[in-house]
């Protein structure tokens, strides 16, 4: 098994977490993985937000998951994870690249409902993943989930611009041995047969 397929393999979802804090150089390149993500015409329309240490990440869980809430929550060890990044899509950055001489032509630098697929949110989709991906090559744990009716609150929370798009956010940090796979966990997958359809449907 080649690494990259080793490490494909160990990708899955952590839902709790040690409190241990990482080490800089380790968040670096975590995070640095994101500028490798592709990005439509070099568009570079990607920022993260990253909150470290219990000061930080519990002011995200105030807003997210209020006491009342908490109390219930199925995956507490979630809460621990020392290391919150949210990646936001900065539509305008790619209005911006394509109004440019060499894109214009195309006519995506107007607005964004030119844009039939919006691919700020594709690359940064593309960042959160590859994330993922270095962290566990760090043998740490991640989880991705989503803000939800939240991403108003929390923007406003850490004095992030109006026009970024939170695509979600990841939980980075040494997993917990007591870690309860999600509800889906044990749903299949179909098999590479059902999904795949060559020459035509």
């Amino acid at each position: 098994m080649s690494d990259f397929a080793a490490l494909l393999a160990r990708r899955r979802m952590c839902r709790s977490f040690l409190p241990d804090p990482l080490p800089p150089s380790v968040v670096d390149r975590v995070l640095g993985a994101a500028r490798r993500a592709p990005a439509a015409g070099n568009s570079d329309g990607l920022d993260l937000l990253v909150l470290e240490g219990p000061d930080q990440t519990a002011r995200y869980w105030d807003i997210t998951l209020p006491a009342d809430r908490r109390a219930r929550f199925r995956w507490p060890g979630l809460l621990r994870a020392p290391l919150l990044v949210i990646p936001l899509a900065d539509a305008e950055a790619y209005l911006d690249r394509y109004a440019e001489p060499d894109k214009a032509a195309g006519g995506l630098g107007r607005d964004e409902a030119a844009w039939a697929v919006p691919y700020w949110t594709v690359d940064a989709a593309f960042a959160a993943m590859l994330m993922q991906l270095a962290a566990i090559e760090e043998g740490l744990g991640v989880l991705f989930f989503g803000l939800f009716d939240h991403s108003a609150a929390v923007m406003d929370a850490f004095a992030v611009p109006g026009d970024r798009q939170p695509v979600g956010a990841l939980a980075i940090g040494v997993p917990d041995r007591e870690d309860d796979p999600g509800r889906s966990a044990t749903r299949p997958r179909r098999p590479l047969d059902a999904i795949v359809h060559r020459g035509h449907w």
